[in-house]
């Protein structure tokens, strides 16, 4: 009888993969923007079998963790292109999903509520993750911006203190600090994989949203061999990039002062953490309290997830919201510029420009119920 349960459920499970994979009914009008989602499976399967490889050579100690990268930089077969790809892998991951949510928020995903709250605490969870891995590498940037973001929960009201003291393991960022980031980092990203299955059953309940945004139940076509081998197409554009970039411009995204090893005695004279942070570091800074300017931080992407409350962001059924495509739009170039400002040294005229962009940013969310109401009333 136990046999013959393991066969059964060994067989549904095959069937369930199978169905999933192969015969999953897709909206037979999707284009090459719905290929962020399996890039995005392809980025978290590099990112862990670089990362783990390049575990096995990498000292967590303060006074070794520099050194041992240079060691796999220089002595390691290849470890030069591991860290390379692991570095770089972690920029595109983001370029992909920033990229998977703005088509997502384009084309009214959001609708689909379990998937898209799920993807919001998916981007929160690899956010952590991500800045973890910065740390590791323990430069002048990886040890100022984990003493600066850390310092942030200073700010919790009673806690902070604590709270602080307690994540660094003594008074200052040291070796307890970098032993506990290295663990966390190595464990979350297979977190994150169990976190983006369950994202895929969500969305295999409902199915995918499409460009017209309406309801096609009956035209979907199975995902093979259709959507596999655009999906194959992606992937092949993706490794011309991704080579372009590693052999030729391998640390165009790095920042150079994290070359010099972690100096406690030495402040860098602008510290920043990574460009994919660099928008939320913007409005962290726009408030000049410490309190609201963490609060603003968490709001800059929680603030994603009230669109699952909202109605249908461009369509309902027939009717078409063109005022949302434009606040879109602009939300997409306020963005930029704050991760452009996020770049610059904290005074005027950023700082007001940040602050000026930090309301915007907030406000597009606002303005788009308001502009979906009085299109209602222009069109009754």
């Amino acid at each position: 009888m136990l046999m013959f349960s393991l066969t059964t459920k060994k067989n549904y499970l095959m069937n369930s993969v199978y169905n999933s994979i192969v015969n999953l009914p897709t909206p037979s009008n999707i284009h090459l923007m719905w290929n962020f989602g399996s890039l995005l499976g392809l980025m978290i399967l590099t990112q862990i079998i670089s990362g783990i490889l390049l575990a096995m050579h990498f000292s967590a100690n303060t006074n070794m963790a520099f050194e041992s990268l240079i060691h796999i930089c220089r002595d390691v077969n290849n470890g030069w292109l591991l860290r390379i790809i692991h570095s770089n892998g972690a920029s595109f991951f983001f370029i992909f999903i920033y990229m998977h949510i703005g088509r997502g928020i384009y084309f009214n995903s959001s609708i689909f509520k379990k998937t898209w709250l799920s993807g919001i605490f998916i981007l929160l969870i690899l956010m952590a993750t991500a800045f973890l891995g910065y740390v590791l590498p323990w430069g002048q940037m990886s040890f100022w911006g984990a003493t600066v973001i850390t310092n942030l929960l200073s700010a919790i009201p009673y806690l902070g203190e604590f709270l602080v003291q307690w994540l660094w393991g003594g008074f200052a960022v040291d070796n307890p600090t970098l032993t506990r980031f290295f663990t966390l980092h190595f464990l979350m990203p297979f977190i994150l994989l169990a976190l983006i299955l369950v994202h895929l059953i969500f969305l295999h309940e409902t199915g995918s949203s499409n460009p017209l945004g309406t309801p096609l139940n009956n035209d979907k076509i199975p995902f093979y061999p259709y959507f596999l081998i655009k999906d194959l197409f992606g992937y092949f554009m993706f490794f011309l990039g991704f080579v372009y970039l590693i052999m030729l411009y391998p640390y165009l995204l790095n920042d150079p002062d994290n070359f010099i090893p972690a100096n406690p005695l030495n402040t860098p004279l602008h510290i920043q953490p990574e460009w994919y942070f660099l928008f939320a570091y913007s409005i962290l800074r726009a408030i000049p309290n410490k309190l609201g300017g963490v609060i603003a931080l968490l709001m800059s992407i929680l603030v994603l997830s009230t669109l699952s409350f909202m109605k249908p962001s461009f369509m309902k059924t027939l009717v078409f919201y063109p005022m949302t495509q434009h606040i879109f739009w602009v939300w997409i170039n306020i963005s930029i510029l704050l991760t452009w400002i996020g770049m610059k040294p904290v005074e005027d005229p950023y700082i007001f420009i940040s602050q000026m962009l930090t309301i915007m940013y907030f406000s597009t969310f606002l303005f788009i119920p308001i502009s979906q109401q009085l299109w209602d009333k222009i069109l009754k």
